[in-house]
């Protein structure tokens, strides 16, 4: 048993009836929501692994329609399965090979009834440990908590969770209410969807977490998935700026009189010296910027100066 998260906050329960008040209120629509049907489900879940939600909502339905049961799909000629497969664009050709190698299991292991936890169902053919879960969660309300790449950027964003796998499930697990992992899954996941996407949409989308939340508090917004921006201030792009705007200035200075105009912690030998400034200075000679004079005759100082 994992220890509690202490990065969560410790009004938990006040935490949980926000997210799922904010979904229930007011979610996407999609019509595997609206089932506890676990083939049509998984139909789902295996469609939507290689394909944007929107255009899964089309394919779902005929394919429902031409094959409504795991009975049906099984005796189906799997080049038919292939063959829609390819036709509505649905990712990879193996995944059809295996929802239909899982309906005959369905059939002829299960006698038609689904399995319906997160271990059984791993024993279907092409059915890994997240959609086995999804598939509990959302057809049997029996899963356990879904952390995909959505609940990731979520939990690290208003939580401050750590980057790592096992602290992202433990706090999963530890804010999803005990015995309502179909609407807490759904809750999470729409929320990683529509309100903290890579670009977040926290007012807009009337994010429920706004008051807990570490990034809406700082600004700042990275995540997992979403690199973090090199800062401005000290980088190479604002040095470079302060080197063009000091020769504008002075016109040309030798790298002993430019260098402390350009950072104030400036030291000849140290970190910020002269080797350091000649590397700017060679960037923005190759920009066509900047020219630096090296003296003929090894005496005198490296000059530098704008171009004109």
């Amino acid at each position: 048993m994992t220890e509690a998260d202490p990065s969560l906050p410790d009004d938990r329960e006040a935490v949980r009836e926000a997210l799922v008040s904010w979904y229930e209120d007011d979610h996407r629509s999609f019509p595997w929501r609206e089932t506890d049907d676990a083939y049509e489900i998984l139909v789902s879940e295996v469609m939507s692994q290689q394909t944007q939600l929107g255009r899964v909502v089309a394919a779902w339905e005929a394919f429902l329609d031409r094959w409504p049961t795991p009975a049906a799909l099984a005796d189906a000629d799997r080049a038919d399965v292939v063959g829609f497969w390819t036709d509505h664009s649905l990712g990879y050709n193996n995944r059809a090979k295996y929802l239909h190698e899982a309906a005959r299991q369905v059939v002829d292991e299960y006698d038609g009834a689904f399995p319906e936890t997160p271990d059984e169902l791993q024993t279907l053919q092409g059915v890994g440990p997240y959609t086995a879960n999804a598939v509990a969660s959302f057809a049997f309300n029996d899963g356990d908590a879904v952390v995909d790449t959505n609940v990731k950027r979520v939990l690290y964003r208003a939580f401050d969770v750590p980057d790592d796998d096992a602290a992202f499930e433990t706090a999963a697990s530890d804010l999803m209410p005990d015995g309502e992992s179909r609407v807490w899954n759904n809750a999470i996941m729409e929320l990683g969807g529509v309100a903290c996407e890579k670009t977040p949409s926290c007012d807009a989308a009337g994010c429920p977490w706004r008051e807990w939340c570490h990034a809406y508090e700082t600004g700042d917004f990275t995540a997992p998935d979403v690199p973090t921006q090199p800062s401005f201030e000290g980088s190479r792009r604002q040095m470079r700026g302060r080197v063009v705007s000091v020769l504008k200035e002075y016109d040309e200075l030798p790298l002993s009189k430019l260098g402390p105009r350009v950072r104030v912690d400036y030291a000849p030998d140290g970190q910020y010296g002269e080797e350091w400034l000649s590397g700017l200075l060679a960037d923005l000679e190759d920009d066509g910027l900047v020219a630096v004079d090296e003296p003929v005759d090894g005496s005198g100082a490296t000059v530098a100066r704008l171009r004109r």
